[in-house]
């Protein structure tokens, strides 16, 4: 028996607006309507930018498998073979459902839970860097503890 080997892109979706927001909320609408605007988009960049035949080669394995509003982060699930063309596609992407995001990849995974360490990772990085700016103390307590304990249940939460 085969097992069929993915790879698991870890990526950002960094909006685009043109009036600075206080804090990193998405556009887009939360929820599964999201994930499937996500893939939408991502399958007409890679009809756009590589044809019918990337995407017959990309599309029968191409998933979003997790989408946070509140992270902008995004798991995508794709062949191992193909994986460059998805990434090469999310990398030529510029808006969403009409909306403007900046896609960042962060990281490349071969399995899910690697995926998922990146992401909690990523996540204590840009919490990091926020409490850096403010210059607050250590063990100074604010609602991004809240926010990286709800981050980090949902993504540990995925299942293949």
């Amino acid at each position: 028996m085969v097992r069929f080997k993915n790879r698991w892109l870890l990526v950002e979706f960094i909006p685009c607006g043109d009036a600075p927001s206080s804090h990193p909320t998405p556009g887009l609408n939360g929820g599964d309507s999201s994930s499937k605007q996500i893939w939408a988009a991502l399958k007409q960049s890679v009809i756009t930018n590589f044809g019918d035949t990337g995407w017959g080669a990309v599309g029968t394995s191409l998933t979003v498998k997790y989408y946070s509003p509140r992270t902008n982060m995004c798991i995508i699930r794709v062949a191992r073979e193909q994986h460059r063309i998805a990434w090469a596609a999310l990398t030529l992407l510029s808006a969403i459902d009409g909306q403007r995001f900046l896609p960042h990849v962060v990281h490349v995974a071969g399995t899910i839970k690697q995926a998922q360490l990146a992401a909690i990772r990523h996540n204590r990085e840009v919490v990091a860097r926020y409490r850096a700016q403010a210059r607050t103390p250590v063990a100074y307590q604010d609602s991004f503890d809240e926010y990286l304990a709800i981050s980090e249940q949902e993504i540990e939460a995925l299942q293949d």
